[in-house]
């Protein structure tokens, strides 16, 4: 059993900002595969802020069948262009909240994530920055990065990190 943790904020206030990229990831990966058979995958948008993510994933491990191995968690990052993702098979949280909560909760860093580069703007406060809509000139790439990521997703579901990091962690949808 793979589970599949997209990372956001609950709310209509939150939807469609930058921080709520893993939401978009996993709603997009629903709906490509709501006629395929995909129980062998469970989907997770934590209820909860972003920055208490990790209670949300502690609880969903324990499911039975779900190992630390089988999860992959979904994030924004600011650190890297929009249109460019990236497969990791641990790593630290680098500033972001959500996944310092995860680490905190399941006491690892151990774990397989795919971040999402949503850009940055020194000219804005960070955390207005996060929680901003995307603009006009960005929703091509960002339609474009939402469907590669999900496609990613499965083939991680599929054929593991290996593999996905292989893939998908040389493209650059910004540059096509």
């Amino acid at each position: 059993m793979k589970l599949i943790c997209g990372l956001g904020n609950p709310g209509l206030k939150y939807k469609n900002t930058r921080h709520n990229i893993g939401f978009l990831i996993v709603d997009n990966f629903a709906k490509k595969n709501k006629n395929k058979s995909t129980k062998d995958v469970v989907l997770l948008k934590p209820r909860c802020f972003m920055n208490n993510s990790g209670a949300a994933v502690k609880e969903a491990l324990r499911r039975p069948n779900i190992e630390l191995s089988d999860i992959l968690i979904i994030c924004d990052d600011i650190n890297l262009e929009l249109g460019i993702i990236r497969f990791r098979a641990a790593g630290r949280a680098g500033g972001h909240r959500g996944l310092k909560s995860i680490i905190e909760e399941l006491g690892t860093e151990n774990f397989n994530r795919l971040r999402i580069g949503i850009g940055s703007d020194r000219n804005t406060v960070l955390k207005d920055y996060v929680l901003s809509r995307f603009r006009a000139d960005e929703k091509r790439i960002l339609k474009e990065v939402i469907d590669k990521a999900a496609e990613a997703a499965g083939i991680w579901a599929q054929e593991g990190i290996e593999a996905a990091m292989n893939r998908y962690n040389t493209k650059n949808i910004k540059a096509r």
